[in-house]
């Protein structure tokens, strides 16, 4: 049995392995399993993992430098590009369609540089800190179940439950006092902001702090008024290409959107999660630029695809989105769906455009390669009508209507 569950754990832990890796943020939860290390005899590295919105290189170093312990800041921006967004937005990936999945995108870019660090280290260990009320719990031990590293995994408070209140006390007696004035748990990344527990804890009484957001804001001086307050997004066989006729590469394309499509409050979402057996737990997110693509990739399938074959893409989206909320990455079922998803996307070409106001992305026009849409109703209209009339009926025509009334 190699997998870590408990504080108790970590204790045991000393003697079998020499150098642990540990995914570090910076947070709360990071920062007091360093404090829970601290007295042990291993060496311990803090691997954290930029994956787009910001690291904060400085107060990082702070805090390993105030526990002794060496800091690896990793890039994962282009890697969750091209192994997650391109994806999501394909697959029009929401949970229960309600809001944009998010990290469970980024789960498995991050275990992937944690495996090679570790190896590469000779790392014996590999510790996170997801508990038994966060998805991350099981995404994060499957994806290291499936890498094949082969030493100790998991996190200390999946069966050690400590409150956020004992945390910051305890490492404010440590001499970290900045932990004071969190209330809730975050996660982010370049597609995504979302905030859970603290203040958010009961969906009968929580409070929504408007600080929470930092894209989703209103703010004049990023609205795109020499547009007309509209914006452009252009595909090229499923794929995003041109912001306003601009040529971006995605990871700028994301950073644009969020910041000019998020200054009209637009992007922001507020639903239910579900936990192992079912029990649900409120979040809060924001993502604007996962907003405009995936708006602006779903009116262009629905203008270039079959009916039928939408019905079906339908079926293949949930099933790939679950796959990836529960954690399967890589699955047969993941990868089947990919694989459909994929080829329907080879179709998806055009430019949608969007009028933006407070909180609303509306579509004010389209223009879709191979297009099944009319663009001259009337005409079609008497022109298939033509078409359709000329016919003649026939002596044996009549005799077989008369029959088949009779």
């Amino acid at each position: 049995m190699k997998k870590i569950r408990s504080i108790a754990d970590i204790s045991a832990l000393n003697g079998q392995v020499e150098h642990i890796l540990t995914l570090f943020s910076g947070s709360l939860d990071s920062t007091y399993l360093l404090e829970l290390l601290k007295d042990s005899n291993v060496k311990v590295t803090a691997l954290a993992v930029d994956m787009g919105d910001g690291i904060d290189s400085k107060s990082l170093s702070h805090i390993a430098d105030h526990y002794g312990v060496d800091l690896i800041i990793e890039d994962g921006r282009q890697s969750f590009v091209e192994h997650s967004i391109v994806s999501a937005i394909q697959a029009q990936a929401m949970y229960l369609g309600d809001y944009p999945v998010s990290s469970s995108l980024s789960r498995p870019v991050i275990i992937k540089h944690a495996v090679e660090i570790a190896n590469k280290l000779n790392c014996g260990a590999i510790i996170h800190t997801a508990n038994q009320s966060q998805n991350s719990l099981r995404r994060l031990n499957g994806a290291i179940e499936r890498s094949g590293f082969e030493g100790f995994y998991g996190s200390p408070y999946e069966y050690s439950a400590i409150s956020r209140e004992e945390k910051i006390a305890n490492l404010s007696m440590s001499g970290l006092f900045e932990f004071s004035g969190r209330n809730v748990s975050g996660d982010s990344n370049l597609w995504c902001r979302e905030f859970e527990s603290g203040v958010l804890d009961n969906p009968e009484n929580f409070i929504l702090y408007e600080s929470l957001f930092h894209w989703a804001v209103w703010n004049p001086d990023f609205q795109l008024a020499d547009s007309n307050h509209s914006v452009s997004i252009t595909f090229q066989k499923g794929m995003p290409t041109r912001v306003n006729g601009t040529v971006m590469p995605l990871i700028k394309m994301v950073e644009y959107l969020n910041k000019h499509i998020g200054s009209y409050q637009i992007g922001r979402y507020i639903g239910f999660d579900h936990l192992d057996y079912d029990e649900k737990v409120l979040e809060i997110r924001e993502a604007p630029a996962a907003s405009a693509l995936m708006s602006a990739y779903r009116h262009l399938e629905v203008a270039v695809l079959e009916t039928e074959l939408l019905r079906m893409k339908t079926l293949h989206s949930q099933t790939w989105t679950n796959e990836a909320v529960e954690g399967r990455w890589g699955s047969h079922l993941e990868q089947a769906t990919q694989a459909f998803i994929s080829q329907t996307a080879q179709s998806i070409s055009g430019t949608v455009t969007f009028s933006l106001s407070q909180g609303q992305l509306f579509l004010s026009n389209i223009v879709a390669d191979k297009a099944r849409y009319l663009t001259d109703r009337d005409n079609w209209e008497i022109q298939v009508a033509h078409e359709r009339s000329q016919r003649t009926i026939t002596t044996e025509n009549i005799f077989q209507l008369n029959k088949a009334s009779a």
